[in-house]
């Protein structure tokens, strides 16, 4: 059995998942978030086991056959995979824990671990979230009409979750996350 303080925070591509990650972070660092692995390249500024664990195809997938992952899922034509064993010694260890994974990981994850809370990081608009991932300027237009392909079908998803947070502030949507998870 896996011990509470499992979260799970899932949402469309550029709703802001790794914005407000980052603010609880700065605000609770008793927050522990899992650090994915990924076959994608790093984007300007990310670091190696720090926004990622940044992997080959060839590692991702021994990694894979080894049962490395609590989940693990492809998206935008990258695999991305949350590692099993730093999760369930924090669980075990009691700290607060938080997954921010995408829909088909968030789904895994309900499966294999369904005393976690899971909440759905939804945007004000869809206009927004067009807005939002136009504005990165770190993918082609081919990329962002998948994505937004994508986030129709995750938007949809919204009520299998059991909290729904609209990110329409950040400091906002970081706060109503940190309540749910650890009610301050």
């Amino acid at each position: 059995m896996v011990p509470m303080g499992l979260t799970v925070l899932s949402g469309p591509s550029g709703v802001g998942k790794d914005t407000v990650v980052a603010a609880v972070r700065e605000r609770h660092p008793e927050v522990w978030v899992s650090v994915s692995a990924t076959t994608r390249p790093p984007r300007p500024g990310e670091t190696d086991g720090v926004e990622y664990h940044f992997v080959d195809a060839e590692e991702f997938a021994r990694m894979v056959k080894a049962g490395e992952f609590v989940e693990h899922a492809m998206f935008a034509g990258h695999a991305y995979g949350t590692p099993r064993r730093p999760l369930l010694e924090r669980l075990a260890a009691g700290v607060p824990c938080l997954l921010e994974i995408e829909l088909l990981g968030a789904r895994q994850v309900r499966s294999a671990m369904p005393q976690a809370r899971f909440v759905f990081l939804a945007p004000p608009t869809f206009d927004e979230l067009v807005r939002r991932l136009t504005g990165r300027g770190t993918e082609s237009p081919e990329v962002i009409a998948r994505r937004l392909d994508r986030a129709r079908i995750e938007l949809a998803a919204e009520t299998e979750f059991d909290d729904v947070i609209v990110n329409d502030d950040v400091r906002s949507a970081a706060a109503r996350l940190v309540a749910l998870m650890i009610g301050s």
